[in-house]
């Protein structure tokens, strides 16, 4: 046999070659034959920043796995065989505020690291157990446990360091006092706000001494941290650590309220800069920079008392900030933008599609972006003092716990790794493994979960009734009331009246509300964004599919009864629940709307069957889940972080039979004044969008006109168009976006974007919208069958020198 020669342009990407060569030996089934290669293998990453963060939340479920060596190995291993190129290790995470503190070892971290012989007043004291129970006497942390902490963050570091990848240190609370919180497990004992920000100097300093692998630090500079915005000569103070480390240590700050003088100060250290800005809220969309942000995100009148103090920028004048790219992704900035993807959507079941980690592969890298951080699964778990012992993948039957827990998402991480670094990589390259387990019902299984991975991130984008994870979690929602006064609403940043019919999608300018899109069918006024019943039929369409292939690979696998498959049996299953229960929620609160205008007892009657089967959906996945997680998963501290599927049946059984109380009185009391036929026989139809041709520039010349031209082929009789607008925007959620109108010839429809407003700092984006004489209309780009590609283009390259 042939040698093979190895090259790469740096250690990473030797490490990269070399762990290829060796899975394709490990998964072969004739090892020689593995390694004869038919040409050569070229590849090359499509972000510069690939990571993974993980967060200690819980000192019961996270001082086991924080102190296992042989833990860190095998985790470590996965991740660079995956093609990830960071890994951060985060504290100071374990609340969004420094309020209602309980369980906060390491969270305002650190004390619980380094002992600053400047400050030896400064210590922890520990007032109860990881269990919250009371310690009779508070006892000091001691100088062995905070060095066997010390010892072990420089273990995990010179670790992933060894594997060739950048390890991150995540800092997200500089505060060290508690407010409201009685019951914390720890107090700071020593600080004073004339010390502090030169003892987090001093200490921050030590700890980037001790742990000459850290490359870059990770920090939350906003209200939430504990330091009010605004507070610039607090991290002035903290980054003259970072300016003296003595080596480059990169400076990513959280974008959130991040204006001009904290970039500065940032800067001014010498260090490179990224800003982490969040991919879709905080939570997994599908695959595309969200078009528009949700109005609650523009920056709206005066704040409160407690707002100016605290959140001057994300809450007032920069409140654009908050869930996505904001105003960042300029020309010529001092840093450069990469995105963070928040685990609000997905944290506790495993959920893969190799679609749709592959669109996220092309975006992050959107408009000049770095890259994206995977904020992993169970992110959060044990959070607020909601640990438990007993295994944080929370399963009732012990036989379907990994050894670790980042094993039952060892294919999340082989997917997401890969797709990130080249969306258009070999599928083999995670289906090898699973051969081993899965045997000839390999492709059937993954397309299982491919196909119901699609469910909560379609929801996410299209109906977010919360922004924040801390109130949403769309794995196991709170029930929101269709019925408003049926039951008091459980998420807060939402429109008013807070029902689930005037829930804003997290892109407003795809998608529309169920209010919105019931308004405009009785005005008789279509919309062309996609409305709730698109989105019902997709949820019946990765439903069906789902299940297709689930019974297929039940049928093919050769491992029928191991735990790896019941795993992705189960938490299938689940999200099969969970896309009938909304496809048919989606549909009633449709009708439920369109009874209401217009008194029509059919419409109402037929929401409250849709209502009845979404019900029956839940209850048959909640009683089956019983049986397979424990009855509190917990992520926090109250309901709606925590529980069970089976512990949300009350809540949809108090909003359904208000329903059927509405609608049976309206039956008694009045006769129907409009009938609703023709506006629920247009939910019954379906889009049917004509074939159209663009090509988009490849850029733009800033203060030149941008000529664009769209065919549409085939519009005879009844098939002509009536109108075409092009929408375009900035690449700048802080703008809204703008319109114009089409002029057609021949059958095609030109139209340009001023000159005077290509003359920017930002790119461009856009799309069409069409409508027809029946009725009609619609966007293109449209989506494709697997919902992975982005419903709008951009033009992100600028042609010559900018006159900015």
């Amino acid at each position: 046999m042939a040698g093979i020669l190895v090259s790469a342009i740096d250690t990473r990407g030797f490490v990269y070659a070399l762990l290829e060569l060796a899975e394709r030996v490990q998964y072969g089934d004739d090892p020689l034959k593995s390694l004869q290669l038919a040409a050569a293998l070229q590849d090359q990453p499509a972000n510069e920043v690939r990571g993974v963060s993980r967060y200690f939340c819980s000192e019961l479920e996270d001082k086991p796995w924080y102190y296992d060596r042989s833990f860190w190995s095998g985790y470590l291993d996965r991740l660079v065989a995956s093609r990830f190129n960071r890994f951060t290790m985060a504290f100071g995470l374990e609340y969004d505020f420094p309020r209602g503190v309980t369980d906060d070892y390491f969270h305002f971290v650190y004390p619980y690291l380094v002992d600053v012989p400047e400050y030896p007043q400064v210590r922890v004291i520990q007032v109860a157990a990881a269990d919250g129970t009371r310690l009779a006497t508070p006892t000091p942390l001691s100088a062995d446990e905070r060095a066997k902490n010390l010892d072990m963050l420089r273990f995990i570091a010179a670790e992933t360091a060894a594997r060739g990848l950048q390890f991150q240190l995540g800092i997200w609370t500089h505060a060290y006092q508690w407010t409201e919180s009685p019951d914390a497990y720890h107090r700071i004992e020593g600080l004073t706000p004339e010390n502090h920000a030169h003892y987090c100097r001093d200490a921050l300093a030590m700890i980037l001494r001790l742990c000459p692998e850290i490359q870059g630090l990770t920090l939350r500079v906003h209200g939430e941290s504990g330091i009010p915005e605004g507070s610039y000569a607090f991290w002035q103070t903290v980054f003259e650590a970072i300016a003296g480390a003595g080596r480059t240590i990169e400076v990513d700050m959280h974008a959130k309220g991040v204006d001009e003088k904290i970039i500065d100060i940032a800067v001014a250290t010498g260090m490179p800069v990224k800003l982490g800005a969040k991919y879709s809220a905080e939570h997994q969309s599908l695959g595309y920079q969200q078009a528009d942000i949700r109005a609650l995100e523009i920056p709206h009148g005066q704040l409160s008392k407690a707002n100016e103090d605290l959140f001057r920028f994300s809450s007032g004048s920069r409140s654009f900030t908050r869930y996505g790219y904001a105003d960042f992704l300029r020309q010529g900035t001092r840093y450069k933008l990469w995105f963070r993807l928040w685990p609000g959507t997905q944290r506790h079941l495993l959920s893969v599609d190799p679609e749709m980690a592959a669109a996220y592969g092309r975006t992050a890298s959107f408009c000049g972006a770095t890259g994206l951080d995977l904020m992993e699964p169970l992110t959060f778990k044990g959070r607020e003092g909601s640990g438990q012992q007993g295994g944080r993948c929370a399963y009732v039957d012990p036989s379907l716990s990994p050894s670790q827990d980042w094993e039952k998402y060892d294919l999340y991480y082989r997917v997401w790794g890969r797709r990130l670094y080249n969306p258009d990589g070999a599928p083999e390259t995670w289906r090898r493994a699973m051969r081993t387990e899965f045997g000839s019902g390999t492709e059937a299984t993954e397309s299982s979960l491919a196909h119901a991975s699609r469910i909560l991130p379609l929801l996410t984008s299209a109906h977010l009734p919360s922004a924040s994870n801390h109130d949403l979690w769309y794995e196991l929602p709170t029930n929101m009331p269709i019925v408003e006064g049926s039951e008091p609403s459980p998420y807060g940043d939402t429109p008013v009246p807070k029902i689930f019919g005037a829930v804003s999608p997290l892109d407003p300018q795809i998608f529309s509300s169920v209010a919105e899109y019931v308004q405009s069918l009785v005005q008789g006024a279509p919309s062309a964004k996609y409305s709730p019943i698109d989105v019902a039929r997709w949820l019946e369409q990765c439903v069906s599919n789902a299940t297709h292939w689930l019974n297929t690979a039940t049928r093919t696998t050769t491992a029928r009864g191991g735990s790896a498959f019941r795993r992705i049996e189960e938490d299938v299953l689940i999200q099969i629940g969970l896309g009938t229960f909304f496809a048919h929620k989606l549909r009633s609160a449709v009708l439920y709307d369109l009874f209401q205008r217009t008194e029509d007892t059919s419409a109402g009657n037929a929401a409250i069957k849709h209502y009845q089967q979404a019900r029956d959906a839940w209850s048959s996945m909640a009683q089956r889940a019983k049986n397979v997680y424990r009855a509190n998963v917990s992520y926090g501290s109250i309901p709606k972080r925590s529980g069970h599927w089976f512990d949300r049946l009350p809540e949809i059984d108090k909003d359904l039979a208000a329903m059927k109380a509405t609608i049976q009185l309206n039956q008694a009391e009045t006769s129907s004044r409009r009938g609703a036929a023709k506006e629920m026989n247009t939910l019954a139809g379906t889009r049917r969008p004509m074939i159209c041709q663009h090509t988009p520039p490849q850029e733009f010349a800033p203060g030149e006109v941008l000529a664009l031209r769209l065919s549409v082929p085939g519009q005879e009789g009844t098939h002509a168009l009536r109108t075409v607008r092009l929408r375009y925007r900035h690449v700048n959620q802080a703008e809204r976006w703008q319109v114009l109108d089409a002029t057609s010839a021949n059958g095609a429809y030109a139209t340009a974007i001023p000159k005077e407003y290509t003359e920017s700092g930002f790119s461009l984006e856009y799309y069409f919208e069409l409508a027809d004489g029946n009725g009609r209309s619609w966007m293109y780009p449209a989506f494709n069958e697997s919902l992975s590609n982005q419903p709008y283009f951009a033009v992100c390259k600028r042609a010559g020198p900018s006159t900015l």
